[in-house]
């Protein structure tokens, strides 16, 4: 029996995983940055605590920054997926019996 993971769809397959274990290295990254951040969000008014609120504003920026490029992924991932099916089921079609 003969596979249908070859030629363009193994590499349309082989690039979704890719993007996709990227995805989630940046979501547990955003997991680990905001688990930082939880309990933090309180009002600083002394100096000595002006680095704490440093700190979190750090957080808060990153997180931000990261936002965006875990949307364009996940886009990404789920246009890549469904045209994986497209090509999966052109091909079973097109299969010999």
């Amino acid at each position: 029996m003969d596979t249908l993971l070859t030629g363009s769809l193994l590499y349309v397959t082989v690039a979704w995983g890719i993007i996709t274990g990227v995805l989630i290295a940046l979501w547990f990254y955003r997991s680990i940055l905001s688990s930082k951040e939880e309990g933090k969000d309180q009002l600083f008014l002394a100096g000595a605590e002006a680095k704490m609120a440093d700190e979190v504003h750090d957080v808060a920026a990153r997180l931000l920054r990261l936002s965006k490029p875990i949307i364009a992924l996940s886009v990404l991932s789920a246009v890549l997926l469904l045209v994986i099916g497209v090509m999966w089921v052109q091909a079973r079609l097109n299969a010999p019996y």
